[in-house]
């Protein structure tokens, strides 16, 4: 749920490249995201108390260069892209960032020897 869905859309079409499919009534919005359908729909304002604790990821190859490419469309991390876990055959890295309203995303790249 998003408070301000021009707002939201603005974000999710401009910021972070994906395909506003349709606006639909009452206060829809749907975005391709790959195979998945991503739905927006304005609602009342989140208590502050309640944060989202849902993790969207999404893969994301070269990280550093897609990380620099959406701070230079408005989105705002939480930190730089970082080593998160050192795996048998490959190091994850991942770096974090919200939407207007505070929901959580994640960019990940396995990155090979």
């Amino acid at each position: 749920m998003v408070r301000s869905l021009p707002r939201s859309i603005a974000f999710y079409r401009d910021s972070l490249g994906l395909p506003l499919l349709f606006e639909a009534p009452p206060k829809l919005a749907f975005f391709r995201c790959n195979s998945v359908r991503l739905m927006l729909s304005e609602g009342e304002k989140q208590s502050s108390n309640s944060p989202s604790t849902t993790v969207i990821y999404f893969k994301a190859a070269p990280l550093q260069k897609i990380h620099s490419e959406l701070l230079q469309r408005g989105a705002t991390f939480e930190e730089p892209p970082h080593l998160v876990a050192q795996m048998p055959d490959h190091e994850l890295w991942m770096a974090f960032f919200r939407d207007p309203d505070g929901h959580p995303f994640g960019l990940m790249e396995e990155v090979r020897p």
